[in-house]
Parts: structure tokens; sequence; C-alpha cells
């Protein structure tokens, strides 16, 4: 005897053995117990979701010898002949085939006589939106008036394609993908009944691959036995399957977070030796990266067996803030769609990932110079303007090596220049001044306007490179009472008002250049205030 695929093997032959469907399953079972039976009913829905067998079990249902009903015997004539495929009665139209309009009214033209063998003579019409337009007429004038002994079974994964006239005839039922636990647990049955081994993990590999297709699923289950020699198991499937390890995307976002772009390009170097699939490796790391932003806005949310180890995602979401996570995410996005514009796909990730990190915000926000007068950079160029320049301070580090100097407990501008937050932990220091700083305890002021900073995440990470920067313990604590006046301006204020300062000093000297003023005299000229610049805005 050949053998049967187990996808034919193991379809369901009635109502209780689909799996899934349940809102589909409802309405049915109600309307053949009930005598509510239309007579006309659409499925649709992707592929291998169950519209085909489900039209099946009910054509059963229909001509089953025990009566109508959503139970068949299965074992009468009528329920095995259908089972088998030969009930007379039952005719199976494949639409893709049958385009022609004379074919359709071929088929057709015997609907007005009455059943063979069974109680209603029903028409199965699979991928029913390849019909031609002319069809759907002759198909038309069938369900207008339809004689009672006749069914229409009609299913498409395409139902934007059929013409109103024909849904407004139908009774529709939108099948859902399967998601993949369903699929997961129908395998690991119909294995314990093939008398087969398998590892969970090559299950949820399987079930994850078949796309919310059951049909799909025992395709590949198919394929996996055969390909493990009458077992499954998780590191065969990988390699059947070419999935990429989530390890190797992990090691991916640590080489993001850490900015070392010499271990990103070393990780692209192993995926090539790997034969790895670039497309396919860049959609996997948008999956953690969407994985590791759900973390950040809601910690616990959004974990599955069949999506990351909550440890390791939890890890990442610490390593990186939710804005590198968005900028690296959006950056992949665009990068996928013009992967396959890049001269060869290896070196189109590489762009993508140093992408990443090149347009990552400055890690410290720079000390503002004084304001100095400002002068055009060259004659018959109004709009631009010059700043004198001024010696660069030295950079502030937590490490205090050599040629930087390790800044002064009262010097908070110097602490948060050291600390190198990004993100909002360091706007909540900018926007913050220094009451006192202590051996074990340090006390800050919140800019009453900036209060929704102060958040229980956001100051634990201030503390925590507070604590790194001193070397040494102290307790942080934020006063953000609106009633308390601010001792002093914060960063962030000293920082706006330098750069309006600067701006006025611009705008002053474009206003007294004499070069300026001849250009206003002889060419009737004018200055547009909003675009002159100084040198170190421009």
């Amino acid at each position: 005897m050949s053998y049967q695929v187990l996808a034919r093997k193991w379809r369901p032959r009635s109502f209780a053995e689909l799996v899934g469907q349940a809102h589909v399953l409802r309405a049915l079972v109600n309307a053949l117990d009930n005598d509510r039976l239309h007579h006309a009913y659409l499925f649709t829905g992707t592929r291998g979701v169950g519209k085909t067998t489900l039209a099946r079990i009910l054509a059963k249902s229909l001509n089953c010898e025990t009566g109508v009903g959503s139970h068949p015997c299965g074992e009468c004539s009528a329920c095995r002949e259908i089972d088998e495929g030969r009930f007379v009665d039952l005719i199976e139209v494949d639409a893709a085939s049958r385009t022609k309009v004379d074919e359709t009214r071929e088929l057709l033209e015997n609907v007005q006589y009455a059943p063979t063998r069974g109680r209603y003579k029903v028409y199965l019409i699979d991928e029913v939106h390849m019909f031609s337009n002319h069809s759907f007429n002759a198909l038309l004038k069938t369900l207008e008036e339809p004689p009672p002994h006749v069914k229409f079974l009609l299913a498409t994964t395409d139902p934007q394609k059929l013409p109103v006239t024909i849904l407004s005839r139908c009774l529709q039922f939108n099948l859902k993908r399967l998601p993949p636990e369903q699929i997961r647990d129908y395998l690991e049955q119909i294995l314990e009944r093939e008398g087969i081994n398998a590892e969970a993990g090559a299950l949820r590999e399987l079930a994850r691959a078949a796309d919310g297709s059951m049909r799909d699923g025992l395709s590949l289950l198919d394929q996996a036995i055969a390909y493990g020699g009458g077992e499954v198991r998780e590191a065969e499937v990988r390699t059947m399957l070419g999935t990429i390890e989530r390890e190797f995307v992990y090691d991916l976002v640590r080489a993001l977070a850490a900015g070392d772009g010499k271990a990103l390009l070393a990780r692209v170097g192993d995926a090539a030796e790997r034969s790895t699939d670039f497309a396919a490796l860049l959609a996997e790391l948008l999956s953690v990266l969407q994985r590791i932003a759900v973390h950040q806005a809601l910690p616990g949310e959004g974990m599955d067996e069949y999506a990351d180890a909550p440890e390791v995602i939890a890890e990442l979401a610490a390593a990186l803030t939710p804005e590198d996570v968005q900028l690296h995410y959006q950056i992949g996005l665009i990068g996928r769609r013009d992967l396959p514009l890049a001269p060869d796909p290896r070196g189109g990730l590489e762009m993508i990932l140093l992408r990443m990190l090149s347009f990552r915000p400055a890690a410290a926000a720079q000390t503002p110079a004084a304001a100095a007068p400002a002068r055009p950079a060259r004659p018959g160029v109004p709009g631009a303007a010059s700043q004198a320049s001024a010696p660069a301070a030295p950079t502030a580090t937590a490490s205090g090596g050599s040629g930087a100097a390790q800044p002064a407990g009262d010097d908070w501008p110097g602490l948060i220049a050291a600390m190198g937050l990004r993100g909002l932990a360091g706007q909540l220091a900018e926007n913050c001044t220094l009451i006192s700083c202590g051996d074990s305890r340090v006390q800050l002021h919140l800019d009453p306007a900036h209060q929704h900073l102060l958040t229980p995440a956001l100051q634990a990470k201030l503390a925590e490179a507070l604590n790194r920067c001193l070397g040494r313990e102290v307790r942080l604590e934020i006063d953000s009472g609106s009633g308390t006046p601010p001792p002093a301006e914060t960063p962030a204020q000293q920082q706006a008002r330098r750069s309006q300062e600067r701006q006025q000093a611009a705008e002053s000297a474009i206003a007294a250049d004499e070069t300026v003023r001849a250009l206003q005299d002889t060419f009737n000229a004018r200055v547009q205030p909003d675009s002159i610049r100084p040198l170190d805005d421009a």
C-alpha cells in the first residue's frame, strides 16, 4: 500500500475533529440542528486553515443517511463515499481549471435535476475567485433562484475578487489563521498516534514555520520525519527550515548596545559562513527589537514560548534605551525594503547595522561655549554668521583616566557629562539642579515643568550612573515640589539661555555689518531673521 501523506491521512472527518474555527462551527452546528439551512455558503481564509475540509463535513451532514444534523455517522455509504471522494451528488470543482463560461454553463445545466443518491446535490467550488466575469454571471443566475435540493459551498483565499452580487447571496464565514500552540498540540497528537518520537522544541519550530496553516504544518512534519529518519529532533528541524538561532540575533543586539562595530561585522561574517539568508536575519533582528520595545513599555507583556526567552529580552531591554530601540527598528525596517537593491545581501546588511551605530544619539550633552560677537562669514552672504572660536574644554569622564579630569562633586554639569546618560534619563539629569552632594546622599531639585520625567525607572538609572561616576554608593533624593523655588538654573535652562544669547549676538552682528548695510541700501535687500545662525549652530 502506498504511503498517504499526513495532511490527507488525518484530515478531520467531523466537526468535533476540526481544530480551531469555533466561531464558524457554532454557526453551522446551530443551523444544521435547527434546520435553518441556507442555499449558499462561502468559506474564506488563507491556505490550509480548513475551508475545503469544512465544506466536505457540511456535505456529509446534509446527506448522512441518519438524517440532517451536525453529527454525521461516518459509517453509512453516503458518509464513506464522501470521505473517499466518490459520492455522485458531491460535485467538486476547481475554479482555477474551469474559467471558461461554456464550462460553467455545462456544469450548472444539471442543477435542475434531482440528486441521484443523496438528499442534496452539493456543489463544492474551490478557489471560486478564479472564475471569469461571464462564469460569475452564469453562477449568479443559479444562485438567485436555486432549486430546493441544491446547496452551493464556495471556498476562496481572495474574497475581494468576488462580485458583490455573489457575496450578497451567500452566507460568508471567515476562517482565521491558527495560532502556533493549536498547530503544535495537533502535531503532537498526530505523532502520538503514529508512534513517532519528537522533541518539544522541534514541534515549536514547525508550528511557528506553518504560519497559521495546519496543512503547511502537517506537510512540514512529513518532511521533518523523512529528514530525521523517523524521528523529529529540534536541531535537524532548524537545519531543515534554515531557522536562524535566536542566540545569534541576541549577539547582534548586544553588539549594537555596546556600540561595537567590530563585533557586529564579525557576526555577519559568521552568518555568511553558514550561508544564512541575510533578509531572514534582518527580519529576526526586527522581531527581537519589537519584543524589546514591548518589554520596555510593558515589562512582562507579549512574552510566549514562540518568541524569545523573557530573561534575555529583559537583559537586552536594560542595555538599550527606548530611543535606541525605536531608531534601530526604523532603520532596519527601511533597510529591509532596500536590501534587494544592495550590490550583495551581505554588504547591504552590514550597511544597515553600521547605520544603526552611526545615527545613535550623542553620548553626552556638550557644554555650550560662551557667546561671542558674530560676524559675516564673507562679504555678500548676509545670512551666514560666524563665532569667535574658544578653546575646547576637556571632556569629563567617569574613568578619571589620563587627559580627563574627574568632575568635582559640586559640578553638576560636569557630572552629567561624565555619566554619559542618553535618552529620558539624560533629560531628567539636565533638568535638575544640585542642592547638595555628600558622602552618602545627593540631593537634586527637578524643574517642576518636567515632573513627568520623575519615574522610578529613570530615577534608578540616574542613581546607578551617579554611583558609578562618583565611585561610591550614595542615596539619590530628587525634590520635585512645585512650590519650592529652584536654587539655580538647570543645565538645560543654561543651554537654552546661552543659545538665545548667541543668536541675539549673531543678529546684532549682522545688523551692524557695513557690507550688509551696503547691500540693503544698494539693492533694497532684506535680511531674513530666521536664516541667521551662530557658527556653532550652523
